[in-house]
């Protein structure tokens, strides 16, 4: 039976995590991973045989460097919805993001993986839809495009007109690439109105002309 996680009290106070630079999920949105490493195997194995839940987090320091990285004090819990196993033993997941947390502190575990009690009071907004309101698809269009021109990148600009404005802007988010920072930032804005508007700046930011420039 699927489990469905509509109010605070469906949640569980500790999550496992799954640390990744540059990689964002939100609520309602759709993360595909590729899992290869042990301890993540296990992660995947124990969420698989309990509610599902996987926390996704940045880490606050280069995991080339620091055995065990500081972590970033906010991540979004993402449900498993898909879920294949590959002949060399890797795992193809999708996680539907339900939720974004604060870790209150890292818990001690026995698992290979990390583990963290979370508080999900300060976000229980997201369990509800967002309401498009004023949403400024024309001018998040116009950044876009101009984003998209200085990198020589296409859109599938029939879907980006017609998608819902929520979708579009976490589907914008999660795969433009920004920069870690910027990642955290779309995740911590407070509400809808403020993810959308860090988005547009990002966007307009990115695409302006540098010093020197003629354009």
């Amino acid at each position: 039976m699927r489990r469905r996680y509509i109010t605070l009290s469906d949640l569980p106070p500790v999550l496992p995590v799954f640390p990744l630079t540059g990689v964002l999920l939100l609520p309602r949105s759709s993360l595909p991973l590729n899992v290869f490493e042990p301890r993540y195997l296990e992660l995947v194995d124990d969420a698989l045989s309990g509610g599902r839940l996987i926390g996704m987090i940045q880490p606050t320091e280069s995991e080339e460097t620091v055995l065990r990285p500081k972590l970033s004090q906010i991540g979004c819990a993402g449900r498993i919805v898909s879920y294949r196993e590959t002949e060399d033993n890797r795992y193809l997941i999708t996680l539907e993001g339900v939720c974004r947390f604060k870790v209150k502190e890292e818990i001690s575990a026995l698992s290979a993986y990390r583990q963290v009690a979370c508080d999900f009071a300060p976000f229980a907004g997201d369990l509800a839809q967002s309401e498009d309101g004023d949403f400024p698809r024309e001018r998040l269009l116009h950044a876009l495009k101009e984003y998209l021109s200085s990198r020589d990148m296409k859109a599938d600009w029939k879907s980006v007109m017609t998608a819902p404005a929520e979708s579009l802007v976490n589907a914008l988010a999660m795969m433009c690439p920004f920069e870690p920072a910027e990642k955290q930032a779309l995740l911590e804005a407070p509400s809808w109105v403020e993810r959308v508007t860090t988005l547009v700046a990002l966007l307009e930011i990115a695409s302006a002309p540098g010093p020197g420039s003629l354009n």
